[in-house]
């Protein structure tokens, strides 16, 4: 029963199916909850060809995913959304970006309230324009490679 608490009676109306709606079992727990998303990994683990692919591979399927489950049912990304993915899952490339004209013109882009969305192409070149221009990619380049 989910995890909610319901009287023996409550239980024996939902189980014979009462079909009157309003004789539901009462509940002492929150109103149903949205279903759980499956976690980005579960979701790559579910692709049989990613079971044993590269670092490379793994990190253009993440991100495949992330802009398809934020996608909507056209598989298009509103450019609200796409920010705000900039800001929640892209923080450490944009930080140190707020000064820069180039990183400004792409957020004034995704602020423009017009009709165009992005589609996973776009999403990809939002996210490389960003890296390059980032200060982290700097970091990540002077990271050391060999014992």
């Amino acid at each position: 029963m989910g995890g909610c608490m319901h009287s023996t009676q409550d239980k024996s109306l939902h189980l014979e199916g009462d079909p009157n709606p309003s004789a539901a079992p009462t509940s002492t727990c929150a109103p149903r909850k949205m279903p759980k998303s499956i976690s980005i990994s579960k979701q790559l683990a579910s692709v049989k060809a990613l079971r044993k692919c590269s670092d490379l591979e793994k990190a253009i399927a993440t991100t495949a995913l992330i802009f398809r489950n934020s996608s909507d049912s056209d598989g298009k990304l509103e450019k609200a959304v796409a920010k705000d993915l900039l800001q929640t899952q892209f923080r450490n490339f944009t930080e140190g970006q707020e000064t820069k004209p180039k990183y400004r013109e792409i957020l004034s882009e995704l602020d423009e309230h017009t009709e165009n969305k992005l589609d996973f192409e776009d999403f990809m070149i939002l996210l490389l324009s960003i890296t390059v221009m980032s200060d982290l990619l700097q970091n990540i380049r002077s990271v050391k490679i060999m014992k």
